[in-house]
């Protein structure tokens, strides 16, 4: 593929025909640095592209939180759509294509909107004084002007990183929600949970709904709340769930409007994601001033699929935790492997993440392990995440280069009961979506999303 480079200087109305590859491309080289947090680049350049100048749709959602986000985003898009609602949603990272960051009516976005997209951001980033954007910021400007030209009734944005100073918070959210708190990005966040805390609720507003969607989450996240005026709606207070009495699959929610009206819905089905996450999705919708039907949160629910999340192909269980948070829920939640049969781990993590963490919490269910290498600067060695391992009581039977490669290995040692947990990274699964898995005998039953 040719790559055509950008000239230093472009007129405004004069741009290069780049495909999107192209303009991804384009985006590395726009800034020294990967992260850099802070709005006011990005501020400057949505105001020259007049993404203040009215809302991007009628309600925005936006989804903060260390784990949880994109499940809570998922089952948000869902529920509404079921009552017939035109939903655009903005996420990150994604799995296999960037058209995943954008959708409107659960389709991606075409490669020509996105570009059409790109160079609204590049026009207006070069006009007068040439302002510097990130690939994230640039990317979320994208995602933005595409969402304001849908005519949505509903946008739902997730954060990249923190809140307070991530691009996606340039827009005033209507209803906010915090998922969980939890350690990770520690470069950039630090360690302490109250700060943590602090710079998710970021994205509340004075007088709009805040949606505290964990009953552990650290205090700082309601002070802050309270700070801004900002009435806030917790689990386990204002909304809660519980398992129907014998039916381990069925669900009732009990949740509260703006006017403090309480709403109940019973007999819901287990989604194969966080019900935790399910109820604040369906407590943020009640805010967003939608009229619940029982008949379409049932059917939103017992469909709903997000990629990468707790997603079973066959007996290969694919989940993106990177933290020990995460761990922790995919190690509760991973069934125990048939009778006769091992449970495989199959692990490739980043570097700058807490490897002990997850792999400590893992190890508790799964003994046999293959451990893969992710590239670039950040990817962790497979023969590091092996000693690790070892070190937590584990065995390792091989370890390679590529996730692909640990793959490969593995289907040639699998017996019919075997199962697989993939985990550690996005970059993980990802390289194990793109291709054919081996599938073994049985289909098995997880408590996932369940991809046949």
């Amino acid at each position: 593929m040719t790559i055509h480079a950008m000239p230093d200087s472009l007129p405004s109305n004069s741009l290069p025909t780049l495909s999107l590859d192209q303009w991804l491309h384009h985006l590395e080289t726009l800034h020294p640095v990967g992260i850099d947090m802070g709005l006011e680049r990005v501020s400057q350049v949505a105001r020259r592209m007049g993404l203040f100048l009215r809302p991007i749709a009628p309600c925005v959602i936006t989804v903060a939180g260390t784990n949880g986000k994109g499940s809570t985003l998922a089952m948000i898009e869902s529920v509404a759509r079921a009552h017939g609602q035109r939903v655009g949603t903005y996420t990150s990272p994604h799995l296999l294509r960037y058209n995943e960051r954008v959708k409107v009516d659960g389709q991606e976005a075409d490669d020509q909107l996105l570009i059409k997209g790109f160079e609204h951001v590049e026009r207006a980033r070069l006009q007068d004084d040439e302002i510097s954007l990130t690939y994230f910021e640039a990317g979320t400007l994208c995602g933005l002007w595409c969402l304001s030209q849908a005519e949505l009734d509903i946008a739902v944005l997730e954060v990249g990183l923190g809140g307070r100073l991530d691009a996606v918070n340039i827009i005033d959210a209507d209803v906010a929600i915090v998922t969980t708190i939890a350690q990770d990005h520690a470069n950039f966040l630090g360690t302490d949970l109250a700060q943590i805390g602090r710079e998710k609720a970021g994205i509340f507003r004075s007088g709009k709904p805040a949606v505290l969607g964990s009953q552990t989450l650290p205090a700082s996240v309601a002070e802050y709340a309270q700070t801004l005026a900002a009435p806030t709606w917790v689990l386990g207070q204002q909304f809660s769930h519980h398992m129907k009495a014998n039916e381990r699959s069925k669900w009732c929610w009990q949740g509260q409007q703006a006017n403090g009206e309480h709403v109940v819905i019973d007999d819901l089905p287990d989604p194969g994601l966080p019900i935790d996450n399910a109820a604040t999705a369906l407590q943020a919708l009640v805010l967003a001033g939608l009229a619940l039907e029982k008949a379409a949160v049932q059917t939103a629910l017992s469909t709903v699929q997000l990629a990468g999340r707790m997603q079973w192909i066959g007996p290969w269980c694919l989940d993106v935790g990177h933290n020990p948070h995460a761990a922790e829920y995919v190690a509760h939640h991973l069934p125990l492997a048939p009778q006769g049969g091992r449970q495989w781990g199959l692990i490739g993590m980043l570097n700058d993440k807490d490897l002990d963490g997850v792999i400590k919490a893992l190890v508790i269910r799964i003994s046999d392990w293959v451990c893969v290498s992710l590239t670039g600067e950040r990817g962790c060695p497979a023969s590091e995440l092996s000693q690790r391992i070892l070190a937590h009581g584990g065995r390792v039977h091989f370890c390679a280069d590529t996730p692909e490669a640990g793959a490969v290995w593995l289907a040639n040692v699998l017996a019919p009961n075997d199962r697989v947990l993939a985990t550690g990274s996005f970059f993980t699964v990802a390289a194990l979506l793109a291709g054919p898995l081996p599938t073994g005998v049985a289909l098995l039953e997880g408590d996932g999303n369940e991809i046949r």
